[in-house]
């Protein structure tokens, strides 16, 4: 399955949620999230920083991955974005694709 990083930032309506419900009650929330979807969660981390959290996460598919941050942009307690993530085998498989490309003005 395909591995994705969503680093979030929580909204102040995020933030008074997470100082309600705690850390490991989000962590259950997202594991529950994804294991509706086929996924599994691989590592939940709280961050200071840019990013209030990262999350590690397989993914069966990147429409799957999509439904998931527009449902959880939607909410309006997160704002965030997702990284594919790729084993380096799979960026060796990728450097084996030919590629025709012109930089712009060139």
């Amino acid at each position: 399955m395909p591995k994705y990083m969503y680093a979030g930032s929580y909204t102040e309506q995020g933030a008074k949620g997470l100082l309600k419900e705690g850390g490991t009650a989000r962590r259950a929330v997202v594991e529950k999230l994804l294991a509706s979807v086929g996924g599994k969660l691989e590592s939940f981390h709280f961050c200071v920083g840019p990013s209030d959290f990262v999350i590690i996460m397989e993914l069966p598919d990147h429409q799957t991955g999509a439904m998931i941050a527009l449902t959880v942009g939607a909410s309006g307690a997160v704002r965030g974005h997702t990284t594919l993530l790729m084993t380096p085998e799979e960026v060796d498989s990728a450097m084996g694709k030919k590629v025709t490309y012109r930089p712009p003005g060139g």
